[in-house]
């Protein structure tokens, strides 16, 4: 019997050519590479098999990095019938299906690892449906996702299962992977260095992926330099969905690259969000964002260059559009930075919420009526621009309430001279009030 709705075999399939990542495939927990935090000493998965004892886990993270070979490893160090669906082709009467023969093999004494690929596939109705299996032991889950799980999962699924987050192959994983080809293949890639290299760049993370475009490269009779392999092979479209994780990743990026003033990676982030096809006026959005919560009144003007920016890319489209975004970007990352103005901003909201419906002071009202002259409106109001240095020094807060500061600018930017004006009418008010 087949260990998957999608495991059907025959002998003649048994004896076709099987890809190169399939036949390399580990089989192992040591000879995973690139994941050393869950399968090396102390790591979650080698703790799980060297204690026999293994719970529902759900593996999150990018393709390629061995989601699927961890699951049937695990299989492996257990005496679990291991089934395994893909939430791509599987729907509501084939996972009917499966959980049906897992109560059967559990009536006859033998536990099911149902391993689920894609698992953020299933709506949330359909994840409902692990849980009472997953609950009375019939099932132990292994899920395969390469969404946040925190979005894409129900939080009942997510409370009976441990997330392990698996990191993206790094080069030095990656050239461990590529040996192994040439160890397979018994000869060298036909690359120089630098294609080699490139090799890596163009694999992105994916293991999967660099095996099959080392698979390609092999019969090459001829060392390959980078333009030669460019042109042997496609390129691939960098990992960003605008809908996904990606595509908050790489706006946190961008942004907090501009916080920290760092303009070369704030152009990098950039750059990695078009090249992934992300709509220039959400950035050009946020680019205005960055301006008034970062930027502020250390330089007012950043607010009209984000906008201005932002009509450009309007007007003119790409890729002109796109290089006054850029500028924007660069301008924002330069400027003195102070979030004092934002800060202000959120405070007075909470002391506004605090304070309720307080009236202003009567001083400050207008008294267009003879009523409200004879209740005090605008008595005592001293005009600021009668006085000698326009500035009267009044309390302009309600009555029942003392008088707060706010706004605290930094000596930075603009706001050094801000702070300069602030101080000089404080010490105005403390004279004129006694």
């Amino acid at each position: 019997m087949p260990n998957s709705l999608f495991d059907v075999e025959d002998d003649h399939s048994r004896d076709a050519p099987r890809p190169l990542a399939d036949r390399l495939r580990p089989q192992s927990l040591e000879t995973i590479v690139g994941q050393d935090h869950l399968v090396g000493e102390g790591g979650a998965l080698r703790r799980m098999v060297e204690s026999g004892t293994l719970g529902s886990i759900i593996l999150w993270g990018p393709p390629g990095c061995g989601k699927t070979t961890i699951a049937r490893i695990l299989a492996q160090h257990t005496d679990l019938h291991f089934e395994q669906i893909s939430a791509i082709f599987s729907g509501v009467a084939d996972l009917k299906k499966v959980f049906e023969s897992a109560k059967l093999r559990r009536r006859n004494g033998r536990g099911t690892l149902l391993f689920v690929d894609e698992i953020h596939r299933f709506n949330k109705s359909q994840q409902d449906a692990f849980l009472p299996v997953m609950e009375d032991g019939t099932i132990i889950l292994i899920g395969a996702t390469t969404e946040n799980p925190s979005f894409e999962l129900n939080g009942a699924v997510l409370s009976r299962s441990q997330v392990l987050v698996l990191k993206r192959l790094d080069d030095d994983a990656l050239e461990k992977i590529i040996q192994r080809a040439e160890e397979d293949a018994g000869k060298k890639l036909p690359l120089d260095k630098h294609a080699r290299e490139t090799l890596k760049a163009m694999a992105d993370g994916d293991g999967r992926y660099a095996l099959s475009l080392a698979e390609q490269i092999l019969p090459q009779p001829k060392t390959l330099d980078t333009a030669a392999l460019t042109e042997l092979l496609q390129k691939r479209a960098p990992l960003y969905d605008k809908k996904d994780d990606s595509h908050y990743n790489l706006i946190s990026a961008l942004h907090k690259s501009v916080r920290g003033s760092d303009a070369d990676a704030a152009l990098y982030w950039l750059t990695r969000m078009l090249n992934g096809g992300e709509d220039p006026r959400y950035i050009a959005r946020r680019v205005a964002r960055m301006a008034v919560e970062d930027v502020g009144m250390a330089d007012p003007q950043a607010i009209q260059v984000a906008l201005n920016a932002w009509e450009m890319y309007e007007r003119v489209g790409s890729p002109e559009g796109e290089l006054a975004i850029a500028q924007a970007v660069i301008y924002m990352a330069t400027a003195p930075k102070s979030n004092a103005a934002y800060t202000a901003y959120g405070a007075a909201k909470r002391a506004a919420k605090e304070t309720g419906s307080l009236m202003p002071p009567k001083h400050i009202l207008n008294a267009p009526t003879k009523l409200m002259k004879n209740l005090g409106y605008s008595e005592g109001y001293e005009y600021d621009h009668g006085t000698e240095e326009a500035f009267s020094g009044q309390d302009y807060f309600p009555d029942e309430m003392e008088r707060e500061v706010f706004y605290d600018p930094p000596e930075r930017g603009f706001e050094r001279e801000i702070r300069k004006r602030l101080d000089y009418w404080a010490k105005l008010r403390d004279k004129k009030s006694g």
